[in-house]
């Protein structure tokens, strides 16, 4: 099962009413697409505007898309530019204050998935008050739940010269490395280094030529797509995405990814539940060359 969502049909609706101001949203991938697993939504919220404080039963994530909104989690205010994500607990209080100027715009991620009935899983505690501002520091080992990525951070070319000491980013080690394969770069934004127990959030980028050949999943996931464009194929049906365009597929789905074009391809990606430590990826090709394999061993014997 899968989910193709255009661009043009992503329409935002006023969100959490009675306990926000200006706050919208529009649920991208959730029950009514197929989903068991995840809810993801884009949202959007004007200068003046503010979410009220409150507490969700389930994780909740978020990739600033565009916009510098403040988040509000447990009592302490963030100032969060494009780039800026992070994963705000089970039970943790939080709120959000729309920007100085201008809209902020965000994907966000919650798993398990939304109840039905918004009062069974979000517990509102009123207007934002008692929050101490604090800078977003990447670099400071007491930085939990929050992160940015960079432009930087994702380009090859930059990661193949050593950091300087002192260089503006959170310390390089293999939790934070780029994974790179098959014209594919993989950046983890969200995941267990940001205590996420249910779900990831990466950031995905194709170079002209990158493909991953079909396979399916233990889990979903869905994508954003945020530049350029892409040929996909799930269930045996192929769609182009463009920016802005939202994708997801279930467990079992069969899928590729094919960059086509002559410039690379950006996504953010979520999956939920994480990859599990093996059998996280089946890929067609592995289980032909096997039935190839044994076709020819019992050949061999038989001759």
């Amino acid at each position: 099962m899968h989910h193709y969502l255009p661009a043009a049909a992503i329409k935002l609706v006023p969100a959490y009413l009675g306990n926000s101001d200006s706050f919208s949203r529009c649920c991208v991938v959730g029950a009514d697409t197929g989903s068991v697993h995840m809810g993801v939504g884009l949202c959007a919220l004007p200068s003046g505007g503010r979410v009220d404080s409150h507490i969700h039963s389930c994780e909740e994530s978020f990739y600033i898309l565009e916009g510098e909104p403040t988040l509000i989690l447990d009592g302490r205010a963030y100032s969060l530019v494009p780039g800026a994500c992070g994963l705000i607990p089970v039970g943790v209080p939080h709120a959000w204050l729309g920007p100085m100027q201008g809209t902020a715009r965000w994907i966000d991620m919650t798993a398990p998935q939304p109840r039905a009935q918004e009062e069974d899983d979000t517990f509102f505690l009123g207007p934002p008050a008692g929050y101490q501002s604090v800078e977003l520091d990447i670099r400071d080992p007491r930085s939990r739940n929050l992160f940015r990525m960079a432009d930087s951070d994702i380009d090859l070319d930059v990661l193949k010269r050593g950091a300087a000491v002192n260089a503006p980013t959170v310390s390089a080690s293999m939790s934070t490395a780029l994974l790179a394969y098959s014209g594919i770069a993989l950046k983890m934004l969200v995941d267990q280094r940001l205590d996420a127990q249910l779900h990831t959030i990466f950031m995905v980028q194709y170079q002209p030529g990158g493909v991953a050949q079909p396979h399916d999943h233990p889990m979903e996931e869905s994508y954003t797509i945020l530049d350029g464009e892409v040929e996909a194929v799930a269930d045996g049906k192929r769609y182009t995405l463009r920016v802005g365009d939202v994708f997801w597929t279930g467990v079992g789905c069969t899928h590729a990814f094919y960059n086509t074009s002559r410039r690379t391809v950006r996504w953010l990606e979520t999956q939920s539940p994480q990859l599990p430590t093996r059998h996280g990826y089946r890929f067609n090709r592995d289980w032909d060359y096997l039935r190839e394999k044994l076709a020819a061993e019992a050949a061999t014997k038989r001759g």
